[in-house]
């Protein structure tokens, strides 16, 4: 016969939505630092093509 679990206490939920919540922080600030970068012209990683504008 099915017997119902237990109920996961408060702290252990709240952990690990935390943790889940951290994954999500540690992503944006790479996107971001990555995007930075990129604006800036200092990423070593990818080529970004640059036009020269010039001025007349």
């Amino acid at each position: 016969m099915a017997v119902p679990k237990k109920r996961t206490s408060a702290s252990k939920k709240r952990i690990r939505k935390n943790f889940w919540k951290r994954k999500g922080y540690g992503a944006a600030l790479k996107a971001f630092s990555l995007g930075k970068s990129l604006s800036t012209g200092t990423s070593k990683s990818f080529f970004v093509q640059q036009t020269n504008k010039i001025k007349k």
